[in-house]
């Protein structure tokens, strides 16, 4: 085992069970039982992409409170209340008899696993590492990746055995059988030597963070793989009805995506190490632009595939950048609070793609065609960080924040 892994272990488990966790709340996961939902409780695709985007802004506006605990509460706490809320979150969408119990348990799920376990997580990582902070996040993130390899799937198996409630009952139970162990896992921290600190000690408080106009130049390169992804794995139903593919195939493609994800996070890693962060941000999205266009222009079911391997080049990479490069660039010492706001800003976000597309999807618009103007959005962003880039490291060099 190498000597990084073998020192590190128990703070790169913790990362990697909160991370895997957190899929439980991920659009990915929730959507496979979304075309169940719609049938159920008799809503077209554009009121439940309303009530789904409508919960997830809600989440978003409750995070931006919840973020700070993890700078003022133990860690076993924050966990505690994630994985409670999670839990609670899948058995209340397991025995949902109406619409507002729906919404609340898709409130609880997004608010839990996409918000306060994913940045809880993150924000972990990027305190107890610095020097080597692009390796341990990229390993740990392998939680990420080992959930979107096997839940699928998984989730699928188990709905077509126990139904589709059934199947969300189990999803509750796991995480009630993996809380104990996530407290222990992270009940003891982890402080840099003083030799492996990188940086400048100093960090921005929330306030100089969100006051900073070149935040949302970084948020508008961070935001089209979440928000893209939502948008396409919240009709993922609709898309395979459309053109006439099994529930199965976009399951299947999981894990091949799982394997370029995987490579993609530990390259990615030492590439944060050996040149930041920063440096990453013009080139990451190009495949995954290139991946909605294939998606968007060829019906055939491989394009599922080849969808799915180049958006796990990209996602692996951002995985990577998620956890690396806002301490890199604000600091750690308020770093859950800033976390807390840059996820609630981009859950905000990404609520957007599956309530618009919904919409258009009501209006007669092919979603093949949103498809391909969402891989457009990518190119053109990839390509305005490629002139700006210079300019935004040496305003980024320049900064420095008080400590508070």
């Amino acid at each position: 085992m190498p000597p990084f892994l073998t020192a590190n272990l128990r703070w790169l488990a913790a990362g990697f069970l909160l991370l895997f966790c957190s899929c439980f709340g991920q659009t990915f996961v929730v959507a496979l039982s979304g075309g169940a939902i719609r049938r159920e409780f008799g809503l077209s695709d554009g009121t439940f992409g309303a009530l789904y985007a409508g919960v997830t802004l809600a989440a978003a506006l409750a995070l931006a409170g919840l973020g700070g605990l993890i700078d003022r509460w133990p860690a076993p706490r924050v966990v505690s209340l994630a994985a409670g809320l999670l839990a609670a979150g899948a058995a209340l969408l397991a025995l949902a008899p109406n619409l507002p119990v729906l919404a609340a348990a898709l409130f609880l799920l997004r608010l839990a696993g996409q918000g306060l376990m994913l940045q809880t997580a993150y924000t972990l990582l990027g305190r107890w590492f610095s020097a080597e902070r692009g390796r341990a996040v990229s390993l740990a993130a392998t939680g990420l990746n080992a959930g979107q390899a096997c839940l699928p799937l998984a989730l699928v198996a188990a709905a077509a055995a126990l139904g589709w409630r059934g199947a969300w009952l189990g999803v509750a139970g796991l995480l009630v059988v993996a809380l104990p162990l996530a407290r222990h896992l992270v009940r003891r921290e982890r402080v840099p030597a003083a030799a492996e600190r990188a940086g400048p000690s100093e960090g921005a408080t929330r306030a100089q963070a969100l006051a900073d106009p070149y935040l949302y130049g970084l948020l508008a390169a961070m935001l089209p793989p979440s928000f893209i992804s939502n948008t396409i794995f919240f009709h993922q139903a609709h898309l395979a009805e459309s053109r006439g593919w099994s529930p199965e195939v976009l399951a299947a493609a999981f894990p091949p995506y799982a394997v370029a994800t995987f490579l993609c996070l530990l390259a990615a890693g030492r590439l944060v190490d050996r040149f930041s962060a920063l440096a990453l941000l013009p080139v990451y999205l190009v495949p995954f632009g290139l991946a909605c266009l294939v998606l968007g222009g060829v019906s055939a079911p491989w394009s599922a595939f080849a969808f799915m391997l180049l958006y796990g080049v990209t996602d692996g990479i951002s995985l990577t950048l998620f956890g690396a490069l806002w301490p890199e660039v604000y600091g750690t010492r308020h770093l859950g609070a800033i976390r807390g706001a840059i996820v609630a800003i981009m859950v905000l976000g990404t609520a957007l793609g599956p309530f618009l597309s919904g919409l258009l999807i009501d209006a007669g618009v092919p979603f093949s065609g949103i498809v391909v103007g969402l891989g457009l959005y990518c190119l053109v962003v990839s390509a305005t960080f490629c002139l700006v880039r210079r300019r935004l490291a040496a305003h980024l060099r320049g900064r420095r924040f008080a400590a508070a």
